[in-house]
Formats: structure tokens, C-alpha cells, sequence
């Protein structure tokens, strides 16, 4: 049975702290962080809440290694990555909250 994956980026706010993460789940995952659950997370001390990139793959494999990817690239790199998909820096929560 193959899975799925996706990478992503939260944020605090417009050029903020940056985390990228990748799941199988990423609905679930991207609430984890807006509601702060870890308390000790990296996203829960940085109010990162905003998400505000995202990127779906077929296999969690190829999510891994684009994560691996994006977290060894530039910080420019990272944010030109969420610009073209997202200019405005719009949370991108209203968009995924609702996939099944």
C-alpha cells in the first residue's frame, strides 16, 4: 500500500520564523500546531500557527526528501518557495481544514 506525503511551512507572521515539516497527515499535523499540543514544540514556542506553504507528494518518500531539501536551502530560498505559491502569506488553514 503506498502513503502519501506532504512538506510545509508555518510560520508567526509575514517573513517570521520559518518551520518545515512533512507528514502523512497533514491536516491533523497543521491543528497540532495551531493549538500549540506539544507545548514544548518548536512551533508552540515560536507561535508559529500560520501555514503558510504546502506541498503534496504520492509517496512519503519523496516528501522526506523534498523536506530534506528545503530545510538545507537558503532562508531567501525558502521564502521566494512560499511566495510563488502564496504571495500574499495567507494562511493557508481555510484551504486544507476540510480535506478528507
Amino acid at each position: 500500500m503506498k502513503r502519501g506525503g506532504c512538506v510545509y511551512i508555518m510560520t508567526n507572521q509575514r517573513n517570521g520564523t520559518l518551520y518545515v515539516g512533512v507528514t502523512a497527515r497533514l491536516v491533523e499535523r497543521v491543528y497540532e500546531h495551531r493549538t500549540h499540543a506539544n507545548v514544548n514544540s518548536f512551533t508552540a514556542k515560536y507561535d508559529c500557527n500560520i501555514l503558510v506553504y504546502y506541498n503534496t507528494f504520492e509517496f512519503i518518500e519523496e516528501a522526506i526528501s523534498e523536506e530534506k531539501r528545503i530545510k538545507g536551502s537558503s532562508r531567501q530560498k525558502k521564502l521566494q518557495l512560499i511566495e510563488r505559491m502564496n504571495p500574499n502569506w495567507n494562511d493557508l488553514w481555510d484551504e486544507i481544514k476540510d480535506w478528507t
